[in-house]
């Protein structure tokens, strides 16, 4: 299976100044499964059907392997797409609707069935080839839609939000189907997502765009644990990561009634760009109570935590809290054990875990040295 690379791709729509898409540079490997994310209107579909050949290219280029595919019609690109309409045809069978594009090809009866038996073994459809789309679920739905996009054998699969008409529980458990479809067939895929979870457990890397721009690429793992900057830091996460905006303080940064060591860099870094305050990033798993045995508690120490709002999930529980920072309240939340949940109202003192803190600067949300 080929790369595809996005060489400053660009996409203005007519009548706009701004791009949709602004010189986005991406190169997704052979055989990679590479996700989209962001929020509406950020630019992940439209770079998704400038692949297509969906979407006029304003400037730059896009390759499927060694060929510039720019300007090329969508049926000369040999990618497959899937929807999340499904876009089936109503009164074909499911057989009929996965063969389809190869019917028009001009491919013999035998090698369309003999091909689409294959991918309905592969999607778990056998028994289902001769229904029409309105006998199945949702699911089936969509696995169809695959399979029409497997019987073609493209280079590059594209997946334009799939799983968005899926119930939850459906969703999490066709997700995983289609992961170990992709990774058993070794095609290259581009998935676009508005879903964070979604984009974490699917991909093999993941890339981040807001307002047309590529903000971060990286495997879920290094996203999670080093954000580029404040927009990343803050949409990757299920809770997001807690940002505070904090004083510089001899030796570190003025967290509550504690102060946090951080690396120097970083503060040399602020401080040269003039400023007074940083944002600490926390994630609620890394905020740890300081209990009344603990030397920390003395002086009330860490950040007061008044508790609004617990969700609690078994193993584990979220507080959302407010916490007064400076002259401002601030919501917060915070993992704890699901054996020691807090009660409304209840007052707990958190600090960040040592190691786990992440630093951006307040002007430009850029992330510091560390």
């Amino acid at each position: 299976m080929p790369t595809v690379t996005f060489d400053k791709a660009t996409r203005i729509y007519p009548g706009g100044t701004k791009p949709a898409v602004d010189a986005l540079d991406l190169d997704i490997a052979d055989g990679e499964f590479l996700v989209l994310v962001g929020p509406s209107g950020c630019g992940k579909s439209t770079s998704l059907r400038m692949l297509a050949g969906l979407e006029d290219v304003n400037g730059g280029s896009i390759r499927i392997g060694d060929r510039d595919v720019t300007h090329l019609p969508p049926k000369d690109r040999n990618i497959a797409m899937v929807f999340q309409n499904y876009a089936l045809y109503p009164h074909m069978t499911v057989a009929d609707n996965m063969g389809f594009a190869l019917k028009i090809a001009g491919v013999n009866k035998a090698e369309i069935r003999k091909k689409v038996e294959e991918a309905g073994k592969i999607l778990d459809l056998t028994e289902y080839l001769d229904r029409k789309p309105k006998a199945l679920s949702g699911g089936q739905r969509q696995r169809v839609a695959m399979g029409r996009a497997i019987v073609r054998e493209p280079q590059v699969f594209l997946m334009d939000e799939p799983l968005s008409n899926l119930d939850a529980k459906l969703r999490v458990q066709t997700r995983t189907q289609i992961a170990s479809l992709q990774r058993r067939l070794g095609i290259t895929t581009v998935y676009v997502t508005h879903d964070q979870v979604e984009a974490m457990t699917m991909g093999d890397r993941v890339a981040v765009l807001k307002d047309g721009l590529l903000q971060q690429v990286d495997t879920p793992r290094n996203m999670y644990d080093r954000p580029n900057n404040l927009f990343v830091a803050g949409f990757i996460g299920s809770p997001a990561m807690n940002l505070v905006e904090v004083p510089l303080a001899d030796g570190g940064v003025k967290f509550g009634e504690s102060v946090i060591p951080v690396s120097r860099a970083a503060v040399d870094e602020a401080a040269s760009a003039g400023d007074r305050t940083v944002t600490i990033g926390v994630r609620p798993e890394h905020l740890d109570l300081v209990g009344e045995g603990d030397s920390l508690a003395k002086g009330g120490a860490g950040l007061a935590v008044t508790v609004n709002v617990v969700e609690e999930l078994g193993a584990d529980g979220y507080v959302y809290g407010t916490a007064k920072v400076g002259d401002e309240s601030k919501d917060l939340v915070v993992r704890v054990s699901g054996r020691a949940v807090p009660q409304k109202g209840e007052v707990l003192h958190v600090v960040p875990r040592a190691g786990e803190t992440h630093v951006f600067s307040t002007s430009s949300g850029a992330r510091l040295s560390d």
